[in-house]
């Protein structure tokens, strides 16, 4: 395939990737809760590792300390996060979900389980795998290397 092939095929990703942002199945439950997407991939990050630092959800996350710090802040107000004393290094914390940040954390993952397979519900068991491997082999390759 030449750099044009290439090319167009981009464009007609970003076109499919701006038309799956669009969908809009049923209106998001998790409006009325006044968290935003880059803090609801916070909760996401903490609730797959429970008791996690500052400093590693920043580094999986790609952002600084302190802006992790901010969001962290403004969840634990909202009664969603808590900081704990890190029994192994006094000078750190470590952050979990309270109960009421897991409730959340499982509406926002079934709502966005029920959209996928609405959207998936089109293809048979063999078109999903192959989607599934297809996206998986280009993820892989773009994790893989630099951008171009």
């Amino acid at each position: 395939m030449d750099g044009k092939d290439q090319a167009d095929f981009a464009v007609l990703l970003i076109d499919v990737f701006d038309r799956l942002q669009k969908l809009a199945f049923e209106q998001h439950p998790l409006q009325d809760d006044l968290v935003s997407m880059p803090q609801l991939t916070l909760l996401n990050w903490i609730a797959q590792s429970p008791g996690v630092g500052i400093q590693q959800i920043a580094e999986g996350l790609g952002l600084s300390s302190p802006t992790v710090s901010v969001s962290v802040s403004r969840l634990e107000s909202a009664g969603l996060l808590i900081r704990q004393p890190d029994p192994e290094d006094g000078r750190a914390v470590k952050i979990d979900l309270t109960e009421q940040g897991l409730d959340l954390h499982r509406r926002a993952f079934n709502f966005r389980r029920n959209k996928m397979r609405r959207l998936l519900q089109g293809l048979d068991t063999g078109e999903r795998r192959v989607l599934l491997d297809l996206l998986e082999k280009a993820l892989s390759a773009g994790e893989s290397k630099s951008e171009a």
